[in-house]
């Protein structure tokens, strides 16, 4: 590779490492594992071709991945802890811009990587890259050496698991409790109620929408009237209900019989800890979403 090239792809990893290394601490719970992932990651990468690629900062984020599951497998192997679960999260590099910056992992607790470690390698890897980085599950799929479909059923497992769904959604006594803490959301959101909402979130929930993210309990319960306008919205032809979206509890907004929006929530012990928002007509008519 010419130095000019190596200058500028070293200049690129440097851009991305602060959410590099927050993607390897989601994936291995450790902050000292983390920057060695990293730091595998620029080797594999400063060796790699990427003439042809057209999204550095997403093949980065794979390539990071592809290291973290070998970690997480040698791990397994070896019967092995991480080295230092309880460490704080790793304070993240400034994003390169504000893109960057939806990505980044630091707004999900700890908690959730407690969870975690209770996935296998593969479902752990599928639910890191989809449901907190939003990464495609075609690019995942390339990761774990499996078909797209294959992955997205790994990232439903995982969610089910993280969500304390591993027994069927109507025989779970859980699964009606996060139906009882998704209806207390939308009550509180619909009266103003900001401490109602920071009962039921997180202390360091994130809020995803297609234009950018919201994180942490205050933030999230702030922005939380427009939720409570959407789901109260007065207008005949519109409902609210329940639904498993993509496998995960959440609720719909239906207008004339069609989906207009989409809530899918994940719990971390009976608080909701991430929220994902989708609108987009072509984001929803691929989503899974099954009124219950």
């Amino acid at each position: 590779m010419h130095a000019d090239d190596t200058d500028f792809l070293a200049q690129r990893f440097e851009a991305h490492r602060g959410h590099l290394r927050a993607v390897a601490h989601r994936m291995l719970g450790s902050t000292a594992e983390a920057e060695d992932a990293v730091q595998e990651a620029w080797f594999r990468v400063s060796r790699s071709d990427t003439s042809r690629v057209d999204n550095l900062g997403g093949w980065m984020t794979t390539v990071v991945g592809r290291v973290c599951l070998d970690m997480l497998r040698s791990r397994k192997s070896r019967a092995e802890e991480p080295l230092d679960t309880t460490a704080p999260p790793p304070a993240a590099a400034p994003p390169a811009d504000p893109e960057q910056d939806a990505l980044l992992a630091d707004s999900v607790g700890v908690a959730l990587l407690v969870v975690l470690d209770t996935l296998t390698p593969a479902e752990r890897l599928a639910f890191v890259l989809h449901d907190l980085f939003a990464v495609p599950y075609d690019e995942i799929a390339a990761v774990v050496d499996r078909t797209p479909a294959a992955a997205r059923q790994l990232a439903s497992r995982a969610r089910r698991r993280v969500q304390g769904a591993d027994v069927p959604d109507h025989d779970s006594v859980r699964q009606r409790r996060q139906w009882e803490v998704v209806d207390a959301f939308l009550a509180a959101a619909r009266d103003g109620d900001f401490e109602g909402l920071l009962d039921v979130l997180d202390p360091d929930v994130i809020a995803r929408t297609e234009t950018g993210v919201t994180t942490g309990a205050a933030a999230v319960a702030r922005g939380a009237s427009t939720f409570g306008s959407v789901a109260l919205a007065a207008r005949p032809v519109l409902a609210v209900g329940h639904a498993l979206v993509d496998g995960a509890t959440g609720f719909v907004v239906l207008v004339d019989g069609r989906a207009e929006r989409a809530l899918r929530f994940a719990f971390v012990r009976d608080r909701i800890a991430v929220i994902d928002i989708v609108t987009d007509p072509d984001r929803l008519a691929r989503l899974d979403i099954r009124p219950v």
